[in-house]
This record gives structure tokens, C-alpha cells and sequence, in this order.
């Protein structure tokens, strides 16, 4: 944490997030941060650093289901799915995403692996997705 020293039970589940070794075991971590921050017994900014860090632990272990987390990642996330909801994401649309992500601090990257990992999701259940290219018309995408 940037602020201040971390409380114990932040440093308990840090040390549970560094020993996790599946994403089901992180989202289990995960339920159990978001029930103490429910229980005011974690501040929202550890909670949020914890989830930022588990996010990223995320990214280390195998597999692409997503890990739902208090973080800024989830935040995006649900963004980006709310912008998703009516099957088409417009060029006004990308670019409040684009500025979302940018105060968030969130990249390409991460933006990339969320939508794959959103549109594999939403394609299984028989759902299609139409993203709207700023050259060149429309383009279908995960139909």
C-alpha cells in the first residue's frame, strides 16, 4: 500500500494471495475480502489494493476465467460489460472505455484479455457482439 502500514489482516491475505496456486482458490480469497470489507473489518483502499494485487496474480496462473475481485480491474470490467449489454459497442461508447480505462490505469492488454474473456462468455450463451471500427464501418465480432 502507497499510505500508511497494512493492517494484520491485510497482510494475512497477502500472504494467501502470494500461495494460491488455482483462480478458484484466488476467488475464494477473493469472497473472503469482500465479506471483511462488508464487515468494515478492512478499509475500502486495502481492499482495493488487495483485489488490485490479486488481479495480477490472476494473470500468472493458468486458465480464463475471470476472478471477480474489489479492484480497478473489476471495475472496468463492469463497464465494460454494462457498454456490452445491448450486443453492440459504438465509437462513443470505445471512447468512454478509453477514459475509463486511462483513470483506472488500465492497458491494452488487460483491456484485450477482458474482452476476449467477456465475449467468450457471452458467445456460449448464444449471445453476438457487434463492435463499431472508427475506420472503415462496422465489424462483426464473436457472432
Amino acid at each position: 500500500m502507497a499510505a500508511g502500514r497494512m493492517s494484520r489482516r491485510c497482510r494475512k491475505f497477502m500472504r494467501q494471495i502470494h500461495k494460491a496456486t488455482t483462480r478458484y482458490g484466488l476467488q475464494e480469497i477473493a469472497s473472503s475480502i469482500q465479506s471483511d470489507l462488508d464487515r468494515r473489518y478492512l478499509s475500502y483502499e486495502e481492499a482495493l489494493n488487495l483485489g488490485n494485487i490479486l488481479q495480477d496474480r490472476a494473470d500468472t496462473l493458468p486458465g480464463d476465467e475471470i476472478v471477480y475481485a474489489v479492484s480497478d480491474r473489476d471495475s472496468y470490467r463492469r463497464t465494460l460489460e454494462l457498454y456490452l449489454k445491448d450486443g453492440v459497442l459504438t465509437q462513443a461508447e470505445q471512447l468512454l472505455l478509453w477514459e475509463e480505462r486511462r483513470r483506472l490505469g488500465i492497458g491494452d492488454i488487460v483491456h484485450n484479455q477482458l474482452m476476449e474473456q467477456l465475449l467468450t462468455v457471452w458467445t456460449r450463451q448464444g449471445k453476438s457482439v457487434q463492435i463499431h471500427a472508427f475506420r472503415g464501418g462496422m465489424t462483426d465480432v464473436q457472432s
